[in-house]
């Protein structure tokens, strides 16, 4: 694998063979270690992106790099409809929207430590988790979802799940305009219908924290972040729906490409133009699972501020308010070098610079909070987008640690240890479903997030604001 480096912590693959531009990650030393350990297979998928047609240079490669279906998860790339660009569901993911919302309140450590097991008790009983996990006490019927798929989380708050200002702190103020409900199948439906309002399994989780750490004093003033101050940060997706939606297009798709003269150098790059009808179809019901997924999110968010409530907190006392919710597996049009190009985020997230009109006018003078989750036995941190990183990543960054180890290998390396005890040693109370869960998320099978973020800061392409550490960790 060749590859030179062309700035601090940046790198480039020249175009070679049936690339049609050049291909670019940003890595630290510590980050290439582990590239060279998985033989560059994340970089020989990034290489497949830069031959989808109407590229726009360069393919693109986050810090949290890793395997994932068609596209490595940390992956960019930005597409020109007028060029014949395409639009892949694999490079969006199967967890459309996946997600993370960060919560902050008025509340310190000590006043929190009291009530610590209570809260971690009624976040576990309040937020449903784990595999196929539905809610009970929240239904909607299938013309309420169909409405839920058009909104997203503003149509929640109208109905009292949520305060009117949530909606303008969520990324494109919790809705994608153009989602079309009747373009998700009744299958995606069905398995949707009980979830919304879950955390799921895997990587899902909900997380009580604590600011403890402060980098730079003004973004944290203007997000409104201070040392000691407890947040909560919530980590879900679309569940069921858009894992469905992602399906049902990726087999349309793989069916369509031949007939658009598209070769696919790994079928899991599955493509259609972003101007056919199949590609439309996609692109609807994608927003439409994305809205899901805000809604999601904005569900929990409720139940969270309840369980706070239940523990003794009045909504005067923790003050829980959205400071930013992000998406991290999107698809949008974005205006970049002067044109409209449709952006591909797979497990990375937007970083929009200071001044840019989509970000919250509180936050606009220091760039769009950027939220970099790490594992449940270190650390997390709020970032800020970069001017820099409007220049050379399509205003994108990070979207977390980034798995190092396979799930099956975090089994067997936790399998004789008790990590809910070892944590709990620690200050850490786990509330988890099986205790699989808590083995396969085991803090060793991520990268040290801080090694992440010091690759994102080094490249320019995020800025650090602040630090958080885990006091309560729900997983599915």
């Amino acid at each position: 694998m060749f590859f030179e480096k062309i700035a601090p912590y940046t790198y480039r693959i020249p175009r070679q063979g049936k690339m049609r531009v050049d291909a670019v990650f940003f890595a630290s030393e510590a980050i290439l270690k582990d590239l060279e350990a998985e033989n560059y297979a994340s970089l020989q998928q990034l290489m497949n992106v830069a031959t989808l047609p109407g590229i726009v240079e360069p393919a693109l490669a986050m810090p949290d790099i890793h395997w994932g279906y068609g596209f490595p998860i940390g992956g960019v790339a930005a597409f020109d409809p007028e060029e014949g660009g395409v639009v892949s569901p694999g490079g969006v993911g199967f967890d459309i929207n996946c997600g993370v919302r960060l919560l902050a309140s008025h509340l310190t450590l000590e006043d929190l430590l009291p009530r610590q097991k209570e809260l971690a008790d009624a976040l576990y009983r309040l937020v449903p988790s784990g595999v196929g996990s539905e809610r009970r006490d929240v239904r909607f019927s299938k013309r309420e979802l169909k409405e839920i798929l058009k909104e997203g989380a503003g149509w929640l708050v109208k109905r009292g799940y949520g305060y009117p200002e949530d909606v303008r702190f969520i990324e494109s103020q919790g809705r994608l305009p153009w989602a079309n409900p009747d373009k998700v199948s009744e299958r995606a439906f069905e398995r949707g219908a009980p979830q919304i309002g879950t955390l799921g399994s895997g990587n899902h989780f909900l997380e009580v924290q604590y600011v403890d750490e402060v980098y730079d004093e003004e973004a944290a003033e203007a997000f409104g972040l201070f040392r000691g101050q407890v947040t909560v940060l919530i980590h879900t997706g679309s569940r069921g729906l858009g894992h469905q939606v992602c399906q049902d297009y990726v087999e349309r798709f793989l069916k369509a490409a031949p007939r658009y003269g598209i070769e696919l150098v790994d079928k899991q790059l599955a493509a259609a133009p972003i101007k056919s009808p199949e590609g439309q179809d996609y692109l609807q019901a994608m927003a439409a699972a994305a809205n899901f997924a805000f809604a999601n999110r904005q569900l929990i968010a409720h139940f969270v501020r309840e369980a706070f409530e239940k523990v003794g907190f009045t909504p005067r006392d923790h003050g829980l308010r959205v400071l930013y919710d992000l998406a991290h597996n999107n698809a949008k049009f974005e205006e970049h070098g002067g044109r409209r190009v449709l952006v591909h985020r797979k497990g990375a997230t937007r970083a929009f610079g200071p001044s840019h009109p989509e970000v919250p006018e509180e936050y606009r003078r220091v760039g769009q909070p950027v939220l970099v989750p790490g594992d449940m036995g270190r650390y997390s941190y709020v970032l800020a987008g970069t001017e820099k990183a409007m220049a050379v990543s399509f205003g994108s960054s990070c979207h977390g640690a980034g798995r190092k180890m396979s799930r099956h290998q975090a089994k067997k390396v936790a399998r004789e240890r008790n990590l809910v005890k070892e944590l709990a040693e620690k200050g850490i109370l786990v509330r988890a479903a099986t205790r699989a869960t808590v083995d396969e998320e085991m803090p060793e099978a991520y990268k040290d997030v801080s090694l992440v973020v010091e690759a994102v800061e080094g490249a320019g392409i995020g800025k650090k604001v602040a630090r958080l550490r885990p006091l309560i960790v729900v997983k599915g």
